[in-house]
């Protein structure tokens, strides 16, 4: 008999979002925030003056299919059950599936040129199998059911993070949302895939921590929920562990799956992700939603250039070919 599911599950699913009107208003994202943050010069070739170029890899196609495959088993999983889940749903045909539809799909806005080749796309092919191999053996230690109820996957949320740019409305798309009714407490979950996790650098680094806590604040504002009823969580799958007896072994943390990061989200970060996304809105737009036709400065390290997309580019860039 299927769990009788609590009404504030139903309000969230019965009550979608606004809709955007792209004639006269911008959409945004933490994703924008944080080209903006990194170098407002490539914000401004990517957004303003829309010069796009290829950014994808096989690491962006890999992670995009573990996604929909854990989404589409938690679904299952919470509708039905897991034992119905590992019955109906082949997980190795469905990663394959996944992961040749999207480097397509990527193949094609590359002009029809190749980005990998079939050697590291067997790597990747066989990473993603082991990692979907041990989600369905572990998932009831991270995904339990005991109270617990999935609101979604993909939730989309659409605000305005500036009440005085109203035109200016933050989209994004929440990965998985579980609800737990003997704590009335939701959980907001985004996954991310890493060769071997994130060390303390990146787990220090303000701009992830950013995203989730946008999340957080701008899901509370949307469905009326308590922020002290929220928890935020990175569910971090590694695409390579150690073995536990490996002589290169550090820490045993190398040989763990995945890994669990969940960042502080009291009212000091979040005021502090609030005023970063506003601060974005207010120097990138004026009042009408309409982009600033201002100086947006080249932030030049050895960082921003080397993974940026315009470093060679040198009728608009070119900084990063010093490096």
């Amino acid at each position: 008999m299927a769990k009788k599911i609590p009404n504030i599950i139903k309000e969230i699913r019965l009550n979608p979002p606004q809709e955007i009107n792209f004639a006269y208003q911008k959409n945004i994202s933490y994703s924008q925030m944080s080209i903006f943050r990194s170098c407002p010069h490539r914000w401004k070739l990517q957004y303003k003056d829309k010069i796009r170029r290829f950014t994808s890899s096989i690491h962006t196609v890999f992670g995009t299919a573990i996604h929909e495959v854990m989404q589409h088993y938690l679904d299952v999983m919470y509708e039905k059950s897991g034992a119905y889940a590992d019955r109906e749903i082949d997980i190795k045909e469905l990663f394959h599936q996944k992961f040749i539809e999207e480097y397509q799909t990527q193949y094609k806005k590359n002009n029809s040129e190749h980005f990998s080749d079939a050697s590291e796309m067997r790597e990747f092919f066989e990473d993603g199998v082991n990692i979907l191999d041990w989600f369905k053996k572990k998932r009831s230690r991270y995904f339990s059911k005991k109270g617990t109820y999935l609101v979604g996957c993909e939730i989309p949320i659409v605000i305005a993070p500036n009440k005085m740019y109203n035109n200016v409305l933050y989209m994004g798309y929440l990965d998985v949302v579980t609800y737990n009714e003997n704590t009335n407490t939701f959980k907001i979950i985004d996954i991310k895939t890493s060769t071997k996790g994130w060390n303390d650098y990146s787990k220090k680094d303000e701009n992830k921590q950013f995203q989730l806590l946008l999340y957080k604040q701008y899901f509370s504002e949307q469905y009326g929920i308590p922020l002290d009823n929220i928890e935020i969580e990175f569910f971090i799958v590694k695409r390579k562990v150690l073995d536990i007896n490996d002589e290169k072994l550090m820490s045993p943390y190398q040989a763990h799956r995945v890994q669990i990061f969940t960042p502080p989200s009291g009212k000091i970060k979040l005021g502090r992700a609030k005023k970063a996304m506003n601060s974005f809105v207010s120097e990138c737009f004026n009042s009408n939603g309409e982009i600033k036709d201002i100086e947006y400065p080249k932030s030049i390290s050895k960082w921003n250039c080397t993974f940026c997309p315009y470093k060679e580019d040198k009728e608009n860039c070119g900084e990063g070919i010093i490096y």
